[in-house]
């Protein structure tokens, strides 16, 4: 099978791609001179700035180094002792952090069958039938991914019925926002958006993501305190606050509270400034539209409808995953449905699209004349 040589970017995932030049250069001017450790420097001070003013409101933010990490701090926060997590079966803290937040926290995952990996009411309400049975762990927090693990989006209506419904059940919620900005662009982008889907819907805390959005490591753990229109008490204000408190020394205990905190908050300044998060998520959304434009056509390579997001989930004959990934490098998906992943990211260029796809249609094409 000959294929044209590979494209300079893969089309594995969002983490292979390298950090921002503006990023690089923050982190560069961070590193003049001494500044107070832990946080008491004027960086983290900006950067909890700069969140509020993303927001519109008083929240708090604490900054941690991997996604991991901002999940589990986030989690940790807001269990009680024999709590439990609802989330969907797909959801990053069930598959991918290996045990993570069961070990650390000690608390059950309840991970839920659901289409396109997002939870709906009736899965909230499907398990209230635990609360106050001493044999079970206690449904506490509702835990969604925004954009989910099948590249699917929570619409502001979705997220907002969620936190209600939850709500109404003494549970918490929280936004696992790994790619909360390509989710953010998908729906519209810019900042009413974003607090569309996350306070002013009522998330209590959302994990901020910047790794995969341009960051050389680093994320945010955003506790939503602010008061939310037509659905916020003063004990609820006030038990938001409690949270963020008590999960400045939970940080610590999780291993998440960085020393060197000023080259994460330089970091985030970077992003956060002239919406450069949005204009990354934007484009490599735009990539995976371009994609999926250059390959929904080709006989053997099955694909839903465009992306709303970064990430494409084809459907490959078994036989042709092997070489292609051999070719440029992509991960397994579902594999009983020989079902791949490709995803594209703030750098991914327009030319990287156009020898992918033809890598792909060449690969199609061969098997297609063996069979």
């Amino acid at each position: 099978m000959q294929l044209p040589p590979a494209p300079a970017r893969s089309f594995a995932s969002d983490n292979f791609a390298g950090a921002h030049p503006a990023v690089l250069d923050a982190v560069a001017r961070a590193n003049q001179g001494h500044a107070g450790a832990y946080g008491e420097d004027r960086w983290t001070r900006e950067c909890e700035e700069r969140f509020r003013g993303l927001f519109g409101a008083d929240v708090t933010t604490l900054l941690t180094f991997n996604g991991t990490g901002a999940n589990v701090l986030a989690l940790a926060s807001l269990l009680p002792p024999a709590g439990a997590v609802i989330c969907t079966e797909w959801a990053h803290i069930t598959v991918d952090e290996a045990g993570g937040p069961e070990r650390i926290l000690g608390a059950k995952l309840i991970d839920l069958p659901a289409v396109g990996a997002k939870l709906t009411p009736e899965h909230v309400i499907g398990q209230a039938h635990l609360i106050g049975n001493p044999h079970h762990a206690q449904p506490a927090v509702v835990s969604i991914t925004q954009s989910t693990e099948l590249g699917t989006v929570y619409t502001v209506d979705e997220v907002a019925a969620l936190c209600d419904t939850a709500h109404s059940l003494g549970m918490s919620v929280h936004m696992d926002g790994a790619r909360i900005a390509n989710a953010t662009a998908a729906l519209g982008g810019g900042i009413a958006t974003l607090r569309a889907l996350t306070i002013d819907a009522g998330v209590d805390v959302v994990s901020f993501g910047g790794t995969k959005n341009g960051l050389l490591a680093g994320e945010a753990v955003v506790f939503l305190r602010a008061e939310r229109a037509g659905r916020a008490e003063r004990t609820e204000r006030t038990q938001r606050t409690d949270l963020a408190d008590r999960a400045v020394y939970l940080r610590k205990q999780v291993t998440q509270l960085s020393s060197k905190m000023r080259f994460v908050a330089a970091q985030f300044l970077a992003l956060l400034e002239e919406d450069l998060w949005l204009r990354l998520a934007s484009h490599a959304n735009e990539m995976a539209a371009l994609l999926h434009e250059a390959l929904v056509d080709v006989p053997g390579v099955e694909l839903d409808g465009p992306p709303p997001v970064n990430s494409l989930f084809p459907v490959l004959p078994r036989a042709l995953i092997e070489p292609l990934r051999d070719w440029c490098f992509f991960w397994d998906w579902d594999v009983a449905r020989h079902q791949v992943r490709w995803m594209t990211a703030w750098d991914t260029m327009p030319e990287d699209v156009d020898v992918f796809a033809s890598g792909v249609r060449a690969a199609t094409e061969a098997f297609a004349s063996k069979n």
